[in-house]
């Protein structure tokens, strides 16, 4: 008898892609639509990641886009995947996000990062608290005491109000041996980039395992618990889905080269760059499942077993909101 793989939750990572031809305001408003159908097509969370300083994203002010999509959905979880840390005062990620659970009471996620998530000539203009280990640490640990019943920091006697009792779930994001040894030793979830940092992700999984101590000051959880990244596109063929998903290959060679431009239309997959250019996609976006229903099913059952994950949160890019959107439907049909 063949082993029947769990269906694991399913979460959605968005980044607010700006399409060539499309105003950012219609981008956004396009995400926000997007929220609307996800949650009506039991998706458990929908996070908006943290980027600064990118022509082609209009993800910069999370917790806006969050306070956006939870004020025009009912059920899902909506949340940041994630605030970068050291761009922000802590103080005010506490007030900014007990706001949200004021308002949306047992709704937000606080994910949590260490990376800039820009260049680091923009760092410099956002950077508000220290991004090594220590002073990240540090800073969890200060959210932890705001977000409590006593709604006092660990650092001062300062409060931030509203935070206070709303004891919001926070994670750690990483992509790399460092930031999965720091969710261990925080006792927090952790929410593993496998979806740009393939390597190892097995590894860096065991490794938060390994290293995670309940018994933590900042913990919030009795077992380590694990959330994976990983790219999908679901289209009727399996054709189809590779020719939408070379606008994301596309996406990560104008990164690579550091040309500046907005998601662009697909291509046929054999125009796509040089041989070596698309080892380099194939290598940096390994962990993905593109193709019909079938073919993404099996990726994904292959994945969850090989990852050993908790929950998975899947990351779209096209440059149709249409295309997304099928994508998004036929996904919800064939995993729930």
């Amino acid at each position: 008898m063949n082993k029947v793989t769990k269906h694991i939750p399913l979460n959605v990572l968005d980044l607010v892609s700006i399409s060539e031809g499309q105003t950012k305001s219609e981008a956004i408003n396009q995400a926000l639509e997007a929220a609307q159908l996800i949650d009506k097509l039991g998706f458990k969370r929908l996070w908006f990641a943290e980027h600064h300083n990118s022509k082609n994203l209009a993800s910069m002010a999370t917790s806006i886009l969050i306070a956006q999509a939870a004020k025009v959905t009912e059920k899902i979880r909506v949340g940041s995947g994630g605030i970068m840390l050291p761009n922000h005062a802590p103080l005010q990620v506490a007030e900014n996000f007990g706001t949200l659970a004021q308002l949306f009471p047992d709704r937000i996620d606080l994910g949590l990062g260490r990376a800039p998530g820009t260049d680091g000539r923009t760092a410099q203009l956002l950077t508000r608290s220290g991004g090594d280990p220590q002073s990240f640490a540090n800073s969890i640990l200060d959210l932890t005491g705001w977000f409590s019943d006593e709604g006092l920091a660990h650092s001062t006697p300062i409060t931030s109000n509203v935070g206070t009792g709303t004891n919001i779930p926070m994670w750690v994001l990483g992509s790399s041996m460092n930031g999965a040894s720091i969710a261990g030793q925080l006792g927090l979830p952790f929410s593993i980039a496998s979806h740009f940092t393939p390597d190892n992700y097995r590894e860096k999984i065991d490794l938060y395992r390994s290293t995670f101590k309940s018994t933590a000051p900042t913990a919030q959880i009795e077992e380590p618990y694990v959330m994976a990244g990983i790219n999908v596109v679901v289209a009727p063929t399996d054709e189809e889905a590779q020719r939408i998903w070379t606008t994301t290959q596309m996406m990560l060679l104008d990164l690579q080269t550091g040309k500046q431009r907005l998601m662009q239309p697909p291509v046929n997959p054999e125009e796509l760059g040089t041989e070596q250019e698309r080892a380099f996609m194939e290598s940096m976006f390994s962990v993905k499942a593109v193709g019909s229903p079938e073919t993404v099913r099996k990726k994904l059952e292959e994945f969850t077993d090989q990852s050993g994950a908790d929950e998975l949160i899947v990351i779209t890019y096209a440059y149709d909101p249409e295309d997304r959107k099928r994508s998004m439907k036929m996904l919800a049909d064939l995993w729930f």
